[in-house]
């Protein structure tokens, strides 16, 4: 990468009685950092995304991170929002429960985390338990959702899904429950079908909580043309219209507007 730029989390606190460094900061805090800085950097499209290069310095603990200039640039924006706001609500779900789970890593641990990046040394996000950068519950809401796709896997050994590969909304993870799969004689892999799912949707927003799904329906979904249903429809739709003039009727619509 020939233009990067970087990102600095900072963790300040204690382990134990001594301050943190580096010789004393456990395995599975790294790891917490490292679960979400591609969340925070990349919500999206994840399979293309550019590399992310990772050092860990003294000084507490500072965990570098390095990645194109690009991405830099928009977290950068990000930062500088939710300290105006003092919210995630605006941000895309991944993004806002990344630096969520921060927060919650923060009050569990006593820890404050300080976020900054190349491109604004001076300018840095605190969070420490007394800061509140958590989502609003109002904002999402359980809502009847409708997909289409191919269904790619079906089971798990604790908690059995199913796998919907969509083209508008990627790989989907719905949860079905065990009896639901264990009734299904057919096969269902790699047919196209049609979900009828609960889920979480944000109010503001639209976007959809991908690990909320859980199955209602699974719909046959055959594209075909059919004739027949087709002709179905016009005759119920002919009766329909018997008794109503349509020049009258769009007078009506166009409100006594004549085009």
């Amino acid at each position: 990468m020939d233009k990067i730029g970087e990102i600095e989390i900072r963790v300040v606190g204690k382990s134990g009685h001594k301050d943190l460094s580096p010789e004393n900061y456990d395995i599975k805090q790294i790891a917490a950092i490292l679960q979400n800085v591609e969340d925070l950097l990349y919500p999206n499209n994840k399979k293309d995304r550019p590399i992310i290069t990772y050092d860990i310095e003294e000084g507490s603990v500072r965990h570098k991170f390095k990645t194109t200039i690009q991405a830099i640039i928009g977290f950068s924006a990000i930062l500088s929002q939710v300290q105006a706001n003092n919210s995630i609500d605006f941000l895309e779900l991944k993004t806002a429960r990344a630096i969520e789970n921060i927060q919650n890593l923060s009050r569990q641990k006593n820890y404050e985390f300080q976020i900054k990046t190349s491109l604004k040394e001076d300018y840095e996000l605190t969070i420490n338990p007394s800061t509140r950068f958590i989502q609003t519950e109002k904002t999402w809401i359980e809502a009847e959702l409708y997909f289409y796709g191919v269904l790619r896997d079906a089971g798990g050994k604790s908690k059995a899904n199913i796998h919907l590969d969509t083209q508008d909304y990627g790989y989907l993870a719905i949860e079905t429950g065990q009896e639901f799969l264990k009734e299904r004689e057919e096969n269902l892999l790699y047919k196209r079908y049609g979900v009828r799912a609960l889920g979480l949707q944000n109010l503001e927003t639209g976007e959809i909580d991908p690990k909320s799904l859980k199955l209602l329906e699974l719909i046959d979904y055959n594209p075909k043309f059919d004739k027949a249903y087709l002709n179905s429809l016009i005759e119920k739709a002919r009766n329909s219209w018997k008794k109503i003039n349509p020049d009258e009727w769009l007078l009506d619509i166009r409100g006594g507007y004549e085009a």
